[in-house]
């Protein structure tokens, strides 16, 4: 089927028929249609043809030599682009029943007498099944059309994956390089400016007291500000994440959630000599520290209960506390936190469940795979 300017579509019909005025004279009936006419002066032309284009509609004359209609519509219907294409079958008035019937099992949709001798039955009938192939070429063009937008989406919504991913990657490589930073370089400044202040008050008369005072004071300020490098860089990048894995972490975050809310928080964790990797590891405490964020934001709890367990295939975080429930939108993914969990597990062929009812608190379930990674 070929498109015109205009945007309508030509559809092929082939002509069958050994008689070459019969050939003549189904053409000029059929020309008003405005169609793609072929012909075919025998059974294996037609066959020719058929495997060479798609046809709207064949008109199959039933008396042949060589090889007559019965048999070359057996032929095309083995052939699989033409299984469906509807064949009308040409026969002699004199035919019996038995061919009629005989053509209907041979794939035959419609019989015509010949010779035709109603232009305007035969262009009806034709009509009808141009009309059904325009039809099912323009739905198959619009289902083409479609899953390639979708195709097209599905690669920009993986390209925007990847680009959230790496943009994590780079963060989370930024903040543990701020976080060394901070704790070694400005640790050891204030470390080496409190050695120094307590190196002068150890050698300040004892008739000084104004200054034994002061000293005193700045060795207090000195300990509050490496407390607070210490507490931003843990922030920024725990140590024990790093130097004791992924099981201490949550247990060490767990213990520091409830210390600064108040909230009673119950860890089930399997052995601590667990080992899993970096990436794993740094993507589900951060899933872990974003689920206690919401709890303290939103919750209302007052217990928490953690459990991390780990198998030979997967890794499971599930963290439930017994707050005042979830609200229908952030569950429908209007949340961006719970949006960012599932991102980052997605990166892993992770699977997030959130259940939870109004009044009965709220459970968040995060399972990662230990193989698979994209």
């Amino acid at each position: 089927m070929a498109e015109q300017r205009d945007g309508t579509l030509t559809a092929n019909i082939l002509l069958v028929d050994d008689e070459p005025n019969s050939l003549y004279a189904l053409q000029e009936m059929l020309e008003p249609l405005g169609q793609n006419l072929l012909t075919a002066s025998s059974g294996a032309e037609a066959l020719r043809l058929v495997l060479k284009h798609e046809f709207a509609v064949i008109l199959l004359d039933v008396r042949m030599p060589r090889m007559d209609g019965f048999e070359t519509s057996r032929l095309i219907r083995e052939r699989k682009r033409s299984s469906l294409t509807p064949i009308i079958f040409l026969t002699a008035a004199g035919d019996d029943l038995e061919s009629v019937s005989r053509g209907y099992e041979a794939g035959a949709v419609d019989y015509l007498i010949k010779p035709v001798t109603s232009p305007t039955v035969l262009r009806s009938k034709v009509a009808v099944f141009v009309q059904l192939y325009a039809n099912n070429a323009n739905l198959a063009r619009q289902i083409r059309e479609r899953m390639a937008v979708e195709e097209r989406l599905k690669q920009s919504e993986e390209k925007l994956r990847r680009l959230a991913a790496y943009l994590v990657s780079v963060r989370e490589e930024e903040r543990t390089h701020i976080a060394r930073e901070i704790h070694d370089e400005l640790g050891q400044v204030l470390t080496g400016l409190k050695m120094d202040v307590t190196w002068v008050a150890q050698r300040l008369d004892a008739k000084q007291k104004s200054l034994q005072g002061k000293t005193q004071s700045m060795c207090g300020l000195i300990d509050s500000a490496i407390q607070t490098v210490r507490k931003i860089a843990s922030g920024l990048r725990p140590e024990i994440l790093d130097e004791m894995g992924l099981v201490a972490a949550i247990d060490w975050q767990a213990k520091d959630f409830q210390k600064r809310t108040g909230i009673r928080t119950r860890v089930a964790l399997p052995p601590e000599g667990t080992k899993l990797d970096l990436d794993r590891s740094t993507t589900t405490f951060r899933i872990f520290q974003e689920i206690l964020t919401n709890v303290a934001r939103h919750a209302h709890a007052s217990r928490v209960d953690v459990k991390f367990d780990v198998t030979e295939s997967q890794m499971t975080l599930e963290v439930a506390d017994n707050g005042v429930g979830i609200p229908e939108a952030k569950l429908n993914g209007k949340s961006l936190g719970l949006l960012g969990i599932q991102e980052r597990a997605l990166h892993f062929n992770g699977d997030v469940v959130i259940s939870g009812a109004s009044g009965q608190g709220t459970k968040v379930t995060v399972s990662i795979p230990l193989a698979g990674a994209r």
